[in-house]
């Protein structure tokens, strides 16, 4: 009987049909089970994550948000609905700023709320496009907005600090509100090398890190000055009177400023002014020699202007404007830098406030792909501002007292001369205060091939001054010296803490670093014993070369100003 039903054909399909309708279920049920273990260990790899954050309730909350929209549950998804919280909150912050005003808010120094408004809206269209290079894959360039981001709050509740008033309260707690999801955003995008890290292209939570700038210059409009055309010596700084030099049209301007009143206009300031708005195309400012007695702000919607002079000894912009003065410490400096692009060569920047002033900035950048060439940068404390996004200098003098190369963006400077000038009585020497605050933040400042140097007069008082490369402003300070000249008038301990009593905050957390550098100042055997300090290695030294900490190859060359990639 068994032999023969197993022959019948109809017999064999009725079998098979029964086998399938017993097989389909479970295979069913088991693909359901895969997915569903798969679903809680993305969930499960997720709630660790968020354990990771600076606010781990809000990364749960957006993790909640992404499951409740039926998103795939992915990393990519988790960090995309955290950058748009982050928006909508930070939008919703602006319209309390919109309505703060004098009469609710007792600035104590001018600009305060000013610099928060203005701030926050490069932090808006930072987010923005976070979004965006988070969508095309390319997380270094979100990384650096949401780092400048981060800047942006902080120096916006610095100047708050000293203010009073019903709104003050509501407006600092906003921020803090605002801000938890950039913060958590940036800790997602973190590379995982701690105080240390900035590997260009390193894995992170299942998403290649893209080194390529997507917006930069070498993907816009922006044309490449090969200083700045073949006439440019022979005409511009030559001096004839009738050139307008440069591209014409849609594909750039050139503005000449003439104390003299032989060009466009007699301020700096006016030709700013005059420069298109939000142009694809690089700008010329060419700044004839001549003191400009003013303070010149560049805003963000003046993206690639390019001031040009005749000579840093010969061409000045000067003011003196001063925190002793009712000035934020932002709103101080002689010229202000927003824009995006921006270039500056042979040119004076300089604050004359003095040392009595205090904090008094000469130049301040808080703008994204900025180089700055063979410019001198004069003040006393806190003269270069280098505040935010990816800068480069080369071939500069900056001179100062204390703080005098301050600032969260991620920076170097190649082959300047850094000169410590005398200070106030009581008062000791310090080149460098850097402000990282978070460690996932791809900032520092890096002085490399520079010369440290003093002037006359701190040599001579160098054995009753101390003199120190750097102390840290925040927590996770990154500032290194690399294949530097270093003299004599630097104390054997080279660094130095914050303030002067026994504050251990972020020695051990800080990253401070000194690689081949050479000069009787050089010698590391004397350095703090920091858990932060290291003598680095070739390796650790390559993190902060231009090709790794700033990806200057991706934009450097559209400058045409001489860099060294590595070491």
């Amino acid at each position: 009987m068994a032999s023969s039903l197993s022959k019948s054909p109809h017999c064999l399909l009725i079998l098979s049909l029964i086998t399938l309708t017993i097989l389909i279920p479970f295979a069913n049920s088991l693909t359901n089970n895969n997915e569903n273990e798969m679903i809680l260990s993305q969930k499960s790899e997720l709630k660790s994550l968020c354990k990771t954050t600076p606010y781990p309730n809000d990364c749960l909350n957006t993790l909640k948000l992404t499951l409740s929209l039926n998103l795939p549950l992915n990393f990519l998804n988790f960090l995309l609905q955290s950058l748009q919280n982050a928006l909508s909150e930070a939008t919703k912050l602006s319209y309390v700023f919109d309505t703060t005003t004098h009469y609710n808010l007792i600035e104590k120094q001018r600009g305060a709320l000013q610099d928060c408004k203005e701030l926050h809206q490069i932090s808006l269209l930072s987010l923005k496009r976070s979004v965006s290079e988070v969508k095309s894959s390319n997380l270094t360039d979100a990384r650096a907005f949401l780092s400048a981001s981060l800047t942006n709050r902080e120096t916006c509740l610095e100047g708050l600090a000293s203010a009073s008033g019903p709104q003050k309260r509501v407006l600092i707690r906003s921020i803090f509100d605002a801000y938890k999801h950039v913060s958590n955003s940036l800790s997602m995008l973190s590379d995982g090398s701690g105080g240390s890290g900035v590997a260009r292209g390193s894995y992170s939570h299942g998403v290649m890190l893209a080194p390529a700038l997507s917006d930069g210059p070498a993907s816009r409009g922006v044309p490449p000055p090969s200083w700045w055309s073949s006439s440019l010596d022979s005409k511009i700084l030559g001096g004839d009177e009738d050139y307008g030099g440069g591209w014409e049209g849609d594909e750039g301007e050139t503005i000449i400023v003439a104390a003299d009143g032989s060009g466009d206009f007699t301020s700096v300031q006016e030709g700013v002014n005059f420069a298109p708005n939000n142009s694809e195309y690089r700008t010329f400012i060419y700044v004839r020699k001549g003191v400009y007695e003013e303070n010149v702000e560049i805003p963000s919607n003046k993206p690639n202007i390019v001031l040009l002079g005749d000579g840093s000894d010969v061409t000045i912009i000067t003011g003196n404007r001063s925190v002793a003065d009712g000035w934020t410490t932002f709103r101080s400096a002689t010229v202000a830098v927003s824009g995006e692009g921006f270039l500056a060569r042979d040119i004076t920047f300089a604050n004359t406030a003095g040392a009595e002033k205090h904090q008094a900035v000469a130049l301040r950048i808080n703008a994204d792909l900025t180089a700055v060439y063979r410019c001198t940068i004069l003040g006393y404390q806190d003269t270069l501002y280098v505040h935010s996004f990816r800068q480069f200098y080369r071939e500069c003098d900056i001179y100062g007292t204390v703080d005098y190369i301050f600032g969260n963006a991620a920076v170097i400077l190649q082959g300047c001369n850094v000169v410590s000038r005398m200070p106030l009585p009581g008062q000791h020497t310090v080149i460098t205060a850097q402000s990282r605050d978070m460690p996932d933040e791809n900032t520092g400042i890096v002085l490399q091939n520079c010369t440290v140097l003093a002037t006359e007069e701190l040599y001579g008082n160098k054995t009753r001054v101390r003199s120190y490369l750097g102390r840290p402003w925040k927590p996770y300070a990154r500032t290194v010296y690399i294949e530097s000249y270093i003299d004599d008038f630097i104390d054997a301990k080279g660094w130095v803490k914050w303030s002067s009593n026994d504050d251990e905050l972020g020695l051990n957390s800080l990253y401070y670093g000194e690689f081949d550098n050479r000069g009787p100042g050089s010698i590391t055997g004397g350095r703090v014993n920091w858990g932060g300090y290291h003598v680095m290695d070739y390796y650790d030294a390559a993190n902060f070369t231009v090709s790794e900490f700033i990806v200057g190859e991706a934009w450097l060359d559209s400058t045409s100003f001489p860099y060294d990639e590595g070491i």
